[in-house]
C-alpha cells in the first residue's frame, strides 16, 4: 500500500477513535474533583511490567510516555488498544456496587525515517537514527451518576442527585534522535475535551414542589510538551581474539519530564427551576436562576518527571524498576478551583522469554510478563477526604507473537488486580482490568531499492 494511503487510513483511524473514546463511561465518584480520574497512557506490554516507562523501549513497540525510546524503533509499528473495567466500590456504611467500565484505551503510530533494511542491504552502518510517533490518548476521564436522600425535621425528605461525564485527551507528535546508544526525543501534543458536572435538588414530601438544577459545562484545551533521554550500557567480554564483543547483556536508563503548562478554559452554568408535574428535566425552566456562557479561563497543569533502569539480556529476559513524581500542588483552574496534592508512582516488572528462536513451541516464544505498583493520586486530604487516595496493584500478562508476511506482530494481554482508595475514606475500590493490545509491525515504509 503506498504511504499516501497508509497515512489516509490513520486520519481515518484517528477520527473514529475519537468518537469511540467521547462514549459513556462507568460510575467513578472520584472523578468529580479535579479534571477527573487520571488515565494511563501506557501500552499493555507496559501495564503487564507494572508501568516501566523511564527507561523501557523495544524494536517492535512504542513508549510514549518517553519520547526518546521512539529512536530504538526498528520497523513501522501500528498499537491499538482496548480495556475492560470491574470494579467493586464499597462506602463507609460497608455497601457494595459493582461497576463495569471500558474503552479504547490508546493509539499509536511510531516509525523510523530511514527503513533499516535499506542499510542492510546498501551494507552501511548509521550510527544516527530519526524516528518519529503520533498517538491519541485519553488523559482524563468524568463518568459518575450518584444518588442520595436526606431527611430534613420538620421540612421535607431532599433527594440530591450528581452525575458528571466527558473527558480529556492528548494528541501527540513526537520526534527522537538516536546516535549509537544515546536517545533524545521531544513530545509536541494538544490537549483538549469537555467536563459536564450537573447536581439536581429535588423536594419528594411537597406538592407541587419545584425541583433545582444546576449545570456547569467546562471545555479545556492548550498546549502539552515533554522531553526524554535514555542511554545503553552494553556489556562486553573478550573473544578468543582478544577483541571485545558484546555479552547480550545491556543496562538502560532514562529520565524524562516537563515543567508547568497552562491551559485554557471556556465554561458555562445554567442553573434553573422547574415544576416536574407540568413539565420535564429537558423542558424550559420555570425559573432561569443563571444562564452564563462563554467563560475564558485559564488554568496550569504539573510539572513531572520521572526516571528509571532496566537491565535486559537480548531476546531473554529484562527486569526494571521506575519512580514518577508529578506537582499537581501546583494545579489551577480558574474556572472550577480544587485544591490537589503532589504525587508518586513507582513500579517495579520485567518480562521473560523461554526461547525467542524456538521453531517446534509456541509457549517457548511467549513473552511472560509480570510487575507491582504502588503510587498516589492528587485528590484528597480536604472535604470528605481525611487522607490522599491511593493506587496500588500487581500486574501480569503475556505479548503473543504473530507473523504476518515474514513480519513480528504482537497480541499483548495484561491484567491488574488493585485497589484504590483509603481504608478511612468514604469511598473506596477493589478493581480487576483487563487491557488487550494490538501491535502491527510493517518494515516496507521507506523501503525502496534500486535494480539494474
Amino acid at each position: 500500500m503506498p504511504i499516501k494511503n497508509r497515512l489516509i487510513a490513520v486520519c481515518c483511524m484517528v477520527c473514529f477513535t475519537i468518537t469511540l473514546f467521547a462514549q459513556p463511561k462507568g460510575n467513578s465518584p472520584y472523578s468529580r474533583l479535579g479534571l477527573g480520574d487520571l488515565i494511563s497512557p501506557l501500552s499493555a506490554s507496559q501495564l503487564a511490567m507494572g508501568g516501566l516507562t523511564a527507561a523501557y523501549h523495544d524494536a517492535y513497540h512504542s513508549n510514549i510516555a518517553n519520547p526518546a525510546s521512539y529512536g530504538y524503533l526498528r520497523s513501522t509499528s501500528f498499537q491499538l488498544g482496548l480495556n475492560a473495567r470491574y470494579g467493586i466500590v464499597s462506602t463507609s456504611e460497608n455497601e457494595e456496587l459493582g461497576v463495569w467500565n471500558g474503552n479504547i484505551s490508546y493509539l499509536y503510530l511510531g516509525f523510523p525515517m530511514r527503513n533499516p533494511l535499506n542499510e542492510v542491504l546498501d551494507k552501511i552502518d548509521h550510527n544516527l537514527f530519526w524516528s518519529m510517533g503520533v498517538s491519541l490518548t485519553p488523559y482524563t476521564q468524568v463518568g459518575y451518576d450518584i444518588r442520595t436522600q436526606t431527611s430534613i425535621e420538620n421540612v421535607d425528605t431532599v433527594a440530591y442527585s450528581f452525575q458528571g461525564e466527558g473527558g480529556t485527551y492528548k494528541l501527540m507528535w513526537g520526534n527522537s534522535l538516536r546516535y549509537k546508544r544515546l536517545s533524545a526525543g521531544v513530545n509536541l501534543g494538544y490537549l483538549f475535551g469537555r467536563l459536564i458536572n450537573d447536581r439536581g435538588i429535588d423536594f419528594l414530601s411537597i406538592e407541587g414542589e419545584y425541583q433545582d438544577i444546576f449545570e456547569d459545562e467546562m471545555r479545556v484545551n492548550g498546549f502539552i510538551w515533554n522531553v526524554g533521554a535514555q542511554y545503553d550500557y552494553v556489556f562486553k567480554k573478550p573473544n578468543e581474539n582478544g577483541d571485545l564483543v558484546p555479552t547480550g547483556a545491556m543496562l538502560s536508563v532514562g529520565v524524562y519530564g516537563n515543567n508547568s503548562t497552562k491551559f485554557r478554559t471556556n465554561s458555562s452554568q445554567f442553573y434553573r427551576r422547574y415544576n416536574p408535574t407540568y413539565s420535564s428535566f429537558s423542558s424550559t425552566a420555570v425559573d432561569t436562576l443563571v444562564n452564563v456562557t462563554g467563560v475564558e479561563g485559564e488554568g496550569v497543569l504539573p510539572s513531572e518527571i520521572g526516571f528509571g533502569i532496566t537491565f535486559k539480556k537480548a531476546y531473554h529476559y529484562m527486569i526494571g524498576v521506575d519512580y514518577k513524581a508529578a506537582g499537581w500542588g501546583k494545579y489551577e483552574n480558574s474556572a472550577k478551583p480544587e485544591i490537589l496534592l503532589n504525587t508518586f508512582k513507582v513500579s517495579i516488572g520485567g518480562e521473560y522469554i523461554p526461547d525467542f528462536d524456538s521453531y517446534n513451541s509456541y509457549l517457548k516464544k511467549i513473552r511472560y510478563r509480570a510487575g507491582f505498583f504502588y503510587g498516589t493520586d492528587p485528590r484528597g486530604g480536604g472535604g470528605d477526604l481525611n487522607e490522599q487516595l491511593t493506587d496500588m496493584g500487581i500486574t501480569f500478562g503475556f505479548g503473543l507473537p504473530i507473523i504476518l508476511k515474514q513480519q513480528a506482530s504482537f497480541v499483548n494481554i495484561a491484567f491488574e488486580i488493585g485497589k484504590f482508595g483509603t481504608d478511612t475514606s468514604t469511598l473506596s475500590e477493589n478493581y480487576f482490568k483487563t487491557t488487550v493490545g494490538f501491535t502491527l509491525n510493517n518494515n516496507q515504509w521507506f523501503y525502496k531499492r534500486k535494480f539494474n
